[in-house]
């Protein structure tokens, strides 16, 4: 059983940085996609931005790009969401994902983390 479990949410303010961690347990995910997708109140579940299996390979929304970095350690089988310059539109529940396609389409992703409330005041 592959457990996702997210961590580095909160409160902050416009302008100022968080750090969402992803932690698997029960396989490794050194094969697998990782991404980071969200989800705001009455919106549908958007992509944020992945990584392929190596590492050598990110792709970002528009809305975030610039400003978000994605990062994964194999090693400990864990990946990041570094966000800088926190906007108020960024405000929701943000969710980590492993899967094993080269995808942003949330429905392709086999794995999927319980979620973690990033809420950004202006």
């Amino acid at each position: 059983q592959v457990q996702l479990v997210e961590s580095g949410g909160g409160l902050v303010q416009a302008g100022e940085s968080l750090r969402l961690s992803c932690a698997a347990s029960g396989r490794t995910v050194s094969d697998l996609v990782l991404g980071w997708f969200r989800q705001a109140p009455g919106k549908e579940r958007e992509f944020v931005a992945r990584i392929a299996w190596s590492g050598s390979s990110t792709i970002y929304a528009d809305s975030v790009k610039g400003r978000f970095t994605i990062s994964r350690d194999n090693a400990k089988n864990t990946w990041y969401l570094q966000m800088n310059s926190l906007k108020p539109e960024d405000t929701a529940v943000y969710y980590c994902a492993a899967g094993p396609r080269l995808t942003i389409i949330p429905r392709l992703y086999d794995y999927w983390g319980q979620g973690t409330q990033v809420t950004v005041s202006s």
